[in-house]
Formats: structure tokens, sequence, C-alpha cells
């Protein structure tokens, strides 16, 4: 398609010289049988090299062979020869008919051939536009589809940059951009300044009447079935009426894509809250018993020893102070779990591993419980000869203890909580093991997570899973089910795994694997 001579000439200079040297040729051809050949021959001929400079580079260069076929044919089969002067008028009719002949041919050449461009150029868009719409149906974030629909513009339309603008806080902002970086000027053209009004139609994009819009910029409006969703740029670039059409396809395929793209991140942000809500239900609802009761004990037991006409000898007072003592570490613990829930779920838990021998965790974990828990109760058979791990010192005690005030919690009076350890390809596994009812397959499945509050580990129903007797007052747990959940969470933060088992003969098992130092 032309767009200015010199524009024009340029990209025809290959057809000129190919239909120059054509006609150079074809007449030295010609003059060696000048004497036999005929005036309607020798113009056949010269409309060949018309025809094959306009194929090649279209009318620029059937118009420069055309001119150079005529001044030929006068020159040099035409009588007088050598000279433009025609001596009759029979040669002067057949130089005419040359003339119409050759602009005829050139015209129907050169429209078949723009046909032909058009037809493939027309073939090549929805070849994009499919491959445009097979990109975006592709499951997607925001972030990594806005830079695609700007490079897929960028290189269907030939723009030299092109900026996407997407309404934040009330006004269009730039938020992807291929091609050349734009200057302020240019920037300015597509982007509303504070103050400036845009309107986002359905068919294309206007700026007030006051924007600095210039003759090499295109704004298409991105609309989807619901609403308009955003802004396109095109700089450096004029489109003609059939590529705008085009691009507002485009536009419209790249706004239902990022349509559903921001409806699923809507979706996907409502059940994170959702599942947030869900777990501080089920945290409230674990643990709100378990405040009540230490509470519930203190305050009887103060009231008690403040009430100067209760009959208290020393030995009850003594009993109450320890019992107020014991109920407060338990609100302590119950606390320090709640706080490292937080932690969990706002994800700033942070692992410090360092070289750690097993017996000395084990051992300050069993210490830990030891101002609770009869002696003889809790029974350790971690060897001596058990290598180190790789984990953080505080965690994996917060780990252990919790999984011995839920196993002491559970076991029957009278029998014992064994901690073992042995070393695994893998690492260290380590194991709390208990007499109690063990569990069933369900509550195995769910012994880890927040669904419930009762039960012994939080998540299951207590009366039909494993009907525990009722635990004794110097239990060091609540039984709020938080901290399976909490020792869970730490030992997969150190990329362990965790699990829970019924012990053949009767009890239940619960055991996780940590990795071994290096060097171990």
């Amino acid at each position: 398609m032309l767009t200015t001579a010199g524009t024009g000439l340029r990209r025809s200079f290959g057809g000129i010289v190919v239909a120059l040297v054509l006609v150079a040729g074809l007449g030295a051809i010609m003059f060696a049988f000048r004497a036999h050949l005929s005036d309607a021959t020798v113009a056949l001929v010269l409309v060949v090299p018309v025809v094959i400079g306009v194929v090649l580079s279209g009318v620029w260069a059937g118009v420069v062979a055309a001119l150079a076929g005529l001044l030929l044919y006068d020159l040099v089969f035409i009588r007088p020869y050598y000279t433009l002067r025609i001596a009759s008028a029979h040669n002067a009719v057949a130089l005419v008919v040359y003339v119409i002949v050759v602009a005829l041919v050139a015209r129907v050449v050169d429209r078949l051939r723009i046909a032909e461009d058009e037809a493939k150029s027309r073939q090549a868009d929805a070849q994009r536009l499919l491959e445009l719409s097979e990109l975006l149906v592709e499951d997607r974030s925001l972030p990594d589809l806005l830079p695609l629909v700007v490079s897929i513009l960028h290189d269907a339309f030939g723009s030299e940059s092109v900026v996407l603008l997407l309404p934040m806080q009330d006004r269009l902002e730039v938020v992807a951009t291929s091609g050349r970086e734009l200057t302020p000027a240019e920037l300015r053209r597509v982007t509303p300044e504070p103050g400036m009004t845009a309107s986002l139609t359905p068919a294309t994009a206007a700026f007030s009447n006051d924007s600095p819009a210039a003759a090499d910029t295109e704004t298409i409006v991105l609309s989807a079935p619901r609403r308009p969703v955003g802004l396109v740029g095109f700089v450096g670039t004029r489109m003609s009426p059939h590529r705008r059409a085009l691009a507002g396809a485009f536009a419209n395929h790249i706004a239902v894509a990022i349509e559903r793209t921001q409806l699923q991140q809507e979706a996907l942000r409502m059940g994170v809250l959702e599942e947030v809500d869900r777990v501080r239900g089920a945290l409230v609802g674990a643990v709100s018993h378990d405040l009540r009761t230490p509470l519930a004990t203190i305050k009887a037991s103060a009231s008690a020893l403040l009430d100067a006409g209760a009959p208290i000898g020393p030995a009850e007072a003594t009993e109450l102070l320890g019992l107020i003592d014991t109920q407060a570490d338990r609100l302590a613990r119950l606390v320090t779990n709640l706080l490292d829930m937080s932690r969990i779920e706002s994800g700033s838990l942070r692992v410090k591993r360092q070289p750690l021998d097993v017996r000395e965790v084990v051992d300050e974990a069993v210490a830990a419980l030891r101002p609770y828990v009869a002696d003889g109760r809790v029974i350790v058979a971690v060897p001596e000869s058990i290598p180190s791990i790789e984990a953080d010192h505080v965690l994996v005690g917060q780990v252990l203890v919790n999984l011995l005030e839920n196993a002491l919690r559970y076991a029957p009076a009278g029998t014992a909580v064994e901690v073992s350890a042995r070393a695994e390809p893998l690492g260290v596994e380590i194991a709390v093991t208990d007499a109690g009812p063990g569990f069933g397959d369900e509550e195995r499945v769910r012994i880890f997570g927040l669904a419930r509050p009762t039960g012994r580990t939080g998540s299951g129903d207590t009366a039909t899973l494993r009907n525990p007797p009722a635990p004794p007052t110097t239990s060091p747990t609540g039984g709020s089910g938080v901290g399976l959940a909490i020792a869970k969470a730490f030992v997969e933060a150190h990329g362990g795994r965790i699990w829970a088992e019924t012990v053949v003969g009767g009890g239940a098992r619960v055991g996780f694997l940590l990795p071994l130092a290096a060097g171990e």
C-alpha cells in the first residue's frame, strides 16, 4: 500500500532494477530481429517487464518499467529510429495503444497484488487472534498476564510502544509497557493527568478536549461483557479502519481475560478470608473452655484464700497456692500456643537451624513438665549414640512439650508416657507413646487440624472416638487441640513430617522426623 512517493520508491527499488534490466535485455534481443518484428509484437513483449515490476514491488516499479519501455519502443523500434519524432499515424496509434495496455495491465496486476497482500495480512491477523485466544485461556496470574498482553499487541501492530492502563483508585495508571520507553509528553497522550477526565466507552477512549493528543497515538478500550476494564495505548502508529477493528477484537479478548483473572483473584482472596475466619472460629472454640477452666480455678482458690472466715489451715492454703501456680502455668502455655498459632497464620514463623543433641532437647522438654507430672510417668528411651539433628532448639522443644501434654492428658492413671528416638536414613525419628485408647481411622486424618475443639486432639469427639477418663486436676494441658496443630506446623517448617498411629495392643503414638545435622 502506497504512503508517500519517497517511501514507495525506496520500497520498490529492487523491483525497479529488475524491471529495467528486463527492458534492456528484451530490447537487445528484439533489436537483433527488428526487421522481422511488427510494432504490436514489440509492444506486447515490453508489457512483460511492467507486469513483473508491479508483481515484485508495486506500481512504482511498473511506472518506471513502462516509461523505459515507452522510450525504448519509440527510439529503437518506431521509424525514424533513434529519435522521438513519429513519422506516421500508424506508429502513433501503436504507441498510444502500448501506453493504454501497459496502464491497464499495471492497474489490474497491482490490484491483484494488493488483494493478495491483504489476504495474507488478514490470514496472519486471524492466526495472531487465534494464538492470543489460546494464550489467554491459560490460567495465569495478573502479574504474568499483563506483560504478555502488551507484548502480543506490540508484535501484532508494529507500534513503537504499547502501554496498558487499568483503573487504580479512581484513576487510570500504566501497569505494563512493551517497546521503547515513552517520553513524558508521549505518556501524557495516553494517560490522563490529575483532574483530566477520561471516558471509557465500548468503542474507544477519549480524553477531554484539552488533552495533548497526537496523530501517531491510538487508544482502544478494553471492554468486557460486564464493564470496561482498562485502556490500551499505541504510540508511534496510525491505524487504518481495518487495523482499528482488529485492535478492538484483540482488546475484547484481552479484556475478558483480565476480568476473568481479576475475578479469580477476588475469589481466591474471599476464600482465604473465609478460611482465616474458619480457623479463627475453630481456634476460639478450641481454647474458650480451656481459658475458663484455669481462670475459674485460680479465681476460686484466690477467693478462698482471701475469705477471712473460711476454715483454711496452712496445708490447705499451700495446696490452693500450688493450684493457682499450676493453673497460671497452664494459662501461660495456652497463651504461648495462641501466639505461636498467630505467627504461623501470619507467615512470620522463622526457623533458626543449628545442630541439636536429641537427648538434651528431650530432657529439657520433660523437665519443663516435671512440676506438674508425678515421678515415673514420663520414660525417656533415647540412646546416647543418637545422631544430632539440624533444627530450631525452641521450636523442637515446643513440639515435644505439646506432644507430651497431649499424651499425659489421655494416658490412664498409673500408666507411663514414653519418649523414644531412633536414627533413620533420612533423619531422626522422635515419638511419644501413651497407653490410652489410641486413634480411630478418621481421627488420624483430622488429628493435626482445628476442625473441632473437643476430643483428644481438638479434632474429634471424645465421647465417640476415645472416651477417655476425666483428666486429673494436675493435668498439664487444657486439651484445646492447638498443641498438635502447632507441632505439625513447626515440624513441617523444618522440612520434616509428623504422623499419628494406634499401637498394637492399645495406646497411641505420635512421631515426627527431622533432618540430620551436617556430617551425621
